[in-house]
């Protein structure tokens, strides 16, 4: 496969521009997406770690925090995912679908999806659960075998917008 030549991105006579990885990357843009919103809503990075250089209208994050988040997001891409039967790594399903796509283009395979594997995205801190958390009383928690610092501790991080970790028993007896 010729990496200049793409199908979404134009073809590109410049040796920088791969108009065909930036067409196999699309459907998995989600991965970076999900790990930027994470990294800011973690801590990982944050704004005053940015700087702006007005000579090519481009924002670049101080080496650190780079190095934080480059972590997170080769975390996020090392994560296991179902696909025909198998955990897989997400790279290793990359990889998978480009072959797919070699073997769609010179016809051995009759056709190609991108849809799978599908991912589920869900927060354990959503609305719902926080609302639940928050109009718990006491003696309910208690019912639930959820105890009084446990309680609180939900409660606090409950009326904070940031995200926060319930864990899984505890999930399961507010459900």
């Amino acid at each position: 496969m010729e990496p200049f030549v793409g199908f979404l991105h134009g073809f590109s006579r410049y040796q920088t521009k791969q108009s065909l990885v930036y067409d196999l990357q699309e459907p998995f843009r989600w991965i970076a997406d999900v790990t930027v919103v994470d990294a800011f809503e973690s801590g990982i990075v944050d704004l005053p770690d940015f700087y702006f250089t007005g000579d090519d209208y481009r924002y670049r994050f101080d080496p650190e925090p780079k190095q934080r988040f480059l972590d997170l997001l080769r975390e996020r891409f090392n994560s296991g995912v179902r696909y025909k039967g198998r955990a897989l790594k997400w790279d290793t399903v990359i990889e998978q679908k480009t072959n797919e796509l070699g073997h769609f283009l010179v016809g051995k395979q009759p056709s190609i999806e991108f849809v799978e594997p599908a991912q589920r995205l869900e927060r354990p801190d959503g609305r719902e659960l926080r609302t639940k958390i928050l109009k718990l009383t006491s003696s309910q928690a208690k019912e639930l075998c959820i105890g009084k610092s446990a309680l609180h501790y939900l409660r606090e991080k409950a009326r904070d917008h940031r995200p926060f970790k319930v864990y899984s028993t505890t999930t399961a007896k507010l459900r």
